[in-house]
């Protein structure tokens, strides 16, 4: 009995999908790096911003004045954005200094525009609003200026 010879089939579709699996897989890698350097960007954004709010708070409960204070906070806060390489395209810094008292709290709100555009590859203009708050006590031994200072 002779041998059966396979017959050559042009038309059958076997191994197109290994073919194409192939071919799709490092731009299937790429989206997946580009999706996580974006992720990871928000996120120590985010990290840095609740460090710097944390950093503000803790300077202007060192302050004797409430308009000092408030000095204090975002003269803090923009070197520590500055110092941690984040750059706000828009940056407000709201300190609550109502309670600035000895055994008081003060609370200080970051909010920043944090511009994406340096971590995405395509140049595509992207932005994001990230806020920050952040309340420390006020030493209770600490001395105080009656009045807020005013006389």
């Amino acid at each position: 009995m002779a041998p059966r010879r396979r017959r050559l089939d042009l038309q059958s579709d076997t191994g197109s999908a290994t073919a194409e699996l192939a071919l799709a897989a490092p731009l299937l890698m790429l989206l997946l790096v580009f999706v996580a350097v974006v992720i990871h960007r928000g996120v120590d954004a985010q990290l840095r911003l609740n460090d710097a709010a944390h950093q503000a708070a803790r300077a202007a409960t060192t302050a004797r004045t409430a308009p000092a204070a408030a000095n204090e906070a975002t003269t803090t806060a923009t070197n520590a954005l500055s110092s941690a390489g984040i750059t706000c395209s828009a940056l407000t810094v709201d300190s609550n200094t109502a309670d600035l008292r000895p055994g008081g709290n003060v609370s200080v709100t970051l909010t920043c525009e944090v511009d994406f555009k340096a971590a995405l590859l395509l140049g595509v203009p992207w932005q994001k609003q990230v806020s920050a708050t952040a309340v420390e006590p006020v030493d209770v031994w600490r001395s105080a200026i009656p009045n807020g200072g005013r006389q």
